[in-house]
């Protein structure tokens, strides 16, 4: 364990939960993992790729990533999903992104992208999807999670969240739902389930008790239950 005041369990299935004494140390002990696993991949297959959320719980990882000495020129950065607005709305991921983790030593790294100006996400899925291809199956997966227990941008009552949880689904689908807002491109249950090291970043009390009650939850209605059981959850107050 990165943080030696992190503590960890299992609650009914193979999900790991990993407690932290505070969000600091959450913060830094994730980090920690995180570039270690990212070195592990990069030495075992001369590449790595590293998918990741937006918003900003993430934030004060990627600040600590950035200054990081990791070989980021093997290292293909992309997000788990976009909302699809040009990179000068503050509502962008991808802006965020690049102020947050894509400076310093990490400004190296390979950004793949999951948006390109276009009327609509659907116009660009297939060159988006054909740009990921190649960094696939995800070295390092992080994840965040929404109170109502949606993950990337797969939201409960998504417009066509049935067929992006199936396991014949794409790479990426444009997603609409009444809470995300705007449309949004997103990477399918399927690849995120791929993925060798699967992390989920969360705070709260709140979102404590989401995560552990979608363990008990159908995907449909809770779609983070989709990569739970080979995930690591990390939680502080």
């Amino acid at each position: 364990m990165a943080d030696a005041g992190a503590t960890s369990a299992n609650d009914g299935t193979r999900m790991k939960l990993v407690t932290y004494p505070d969000r600091e140390a959450l913060f830094l002990g994730l980090a920690n993992v995180i570039a270690a696993e990212l070195t592990a991949a990069v030495r075992l297959n001369g590449k790595a790729s590293f998918s990741v959320p937006g918003g900003t719980t993430p934030g004060p990882v990627f600040d600590t990533l950035s200054g990081v000495e990791l070989p980021w020129e093997q290292i293909a950065v992309f997000l788990n999903d976009e909302r699809w607005v040009g990179e000068d709305s503050p509502r962008s991921n991808t802006r965020m992104l690049r102020e947050r983790l894509l400076r310093g030593p990490a400004h190296r790294a390979r950004l793949v992208p999951l948006y390109a100006p276009a009327a609509a996400p659907e116009d660009m899925l297939a060159a988006l999807s054909d740009g990921l291809e190649p960094y696939l199956p995800i070295s390092v997966l992080l994840l965040g999670m929404g109170a109502d227990m949606h993950t990337a941008s797969l939201f409960p009552g998504a417009d066509l969240l049935a067929q992006a949880l199936a396991a014949d689904a794409p790479v990426l689908m444009a997603l609409r739902a009444d809470t995300a807002g705007e449309p949004r491109i997103t990477l399918t249950a399927r690849v995120l389930q791929d993925a060798m090291n699967i992390h989920i970043l969360i705070t709260g009390a709140e979102k404590r008790a989401a995560v552990l009650r979608a363990q008990d939850m159908p995907p449909e209605l809770a779609p983070v239950r989709a990569v739970l059981d080979n995930a690591t959850v990390h939680w502080a107050e």
